[in-house]
């Protein structure tokens, strides 16, 4: 007798929910809006029943979906980094020309469990595009060497890579050259992320790096980690300045924190630039328009993307990459935040 062929109904009983949010999650739609945990519910459900939605079938034999995806590697910048919103544009800008869908997913890592698999594996996109990626990713380097279609916006030094990336090392060094240029020698940094995010360490490794090289030694306890949004900036800016009173100066991960810091440090009756000089980095649209004006870097979120988007349709059209991994200078830009002593 022939066994019974698995449905969305099937999955849909299984996974608590309508045939409908079935559809929507195993084709990969964004019409309707539905929670992380719902989707994975049906997901799993999928994956138990060994179901394939008919679309999927239909894409497997015409061999490509017209669809990329764009990874991020750490799902709650997505709620307040403002860097994220311009890179997608810019990707979706040029994805639109060429013919193609995309598709935003977020990374989660747990135990056991291949973050890429549920996008790769059951041929949901065709490429793939990674922001921010994690040195010790071992999937993503299995992936990379199995020749499947993906591009990074950041790099792990894989020598097989396609990528673009910020090198920041000249800006970091004239933003620090300028702030040591007024006078500061007592100076706190507040990274955008997490001690473990890659991104976050190598600006601060650099800011070390650029300080040491004016015999300014950066205090372990002048350093607190924020966690990506404003509101976690200002958090860190309080306590940095209870465990160091007398800094005159703070580098602020990125732009987003730098509003935390600012609004930190008026709360405590500090005034910016007057009492202690800010930096942040990005040069996110507000940074010109706060008061004051942030000094910051400038690293031009459109244009990573736009490069990366243009080596992605590269690959999926089999074209010979020039320069696979392609390198952004970020530029340092003067304003108001800052003041001589």
């Amino acid at each position: 007798m022939k066994e019974k062929s698995v449905t969305s109904h099937d999955v849909a009983k299984l996974a608590g929910v309508s045939r409908s949010t079935v559809s929507h999650v195993l084709n990969g739609s964004n019409a309707v809006s539905l929670s992380d945990e719902t989707k994975e519910k049906v997901r799993k459900a999928a994956r138990v029943l060994g179901y394939r939605p008919n679309s999927a079938a239909l894409m497997l034999k015409k061999g490509t979906t017209d669809t990329v995806g764009l990874l991020i590697t750490d799902r709650d910048s997505l709620r307040v980094d403002g860097f994220i919103p311009m890179l997608h544009y810019a990707i979706a800008d040029v994805l639109r020309r060429e013919g193609y869908s995309l598709l935003l997913e977020t990374f989660e890592r747990r135990e056991g469990v291949n973050p890429y698999n549920d996008l790769v594996v059951s041929r949901r996109i065709d490429g793939l595009l990674v922001l921010s990626p994690h040195h010790g990713d071992a999937d993503l380097r299995n992936l990379i060497e199995s020749g499947f279609p993906v591009v990074m916006i950041g790099s792990i030094g894989h020598p097989d890579e396609v990528c673009v990336f910020s090198e920041t090392a000249e800006s970091i060094d004239a933003s620090v050259a300028h702030v040591v240029g007024l006078g500061h020698r007592r100076i706190g940094c507040i990274p955008f992320a997490p001690i473990e995010f890659a991104a976050a360490e190598a600006r601060l490794t650099q800011l070390k790096s650029a300080l040491a090289a004016h015999e300014i030694a950066l205090n372990p306890r002048a350093i607190i980690h924020a966690d990506y949004s404003a509101e976690s900036g200002y958090a860190a800016t309080i306590s940095l300045m209870e465990d160091n009173p007398d800094l005159t100066a703070i580098f602020a991960g990125n732009d987003t924190i730098a509003l935390g810091v600012i609004g930190a440090l008026n709360s405590l009756g500090l005034s910016v630039p007057d009492d202690v000089s800010v930096v942040g980095f990005d040069d996110l649209p507000f940074a010109a328009y706060i008061a004051p004006p942030l000094t910051t870097v400038r690293n031009d979120a459109g244009a990573q993307g736009r490069i990366a988007a243009e080596l992605l349709v590269q690959r999926l059209k089999g074209l010979p990459i020039q320069e696979p991994r392609v390198r952004i200078f970020p530029e340092f830009v003067e304003r108001a935040s800052c003041m001589s002593l």
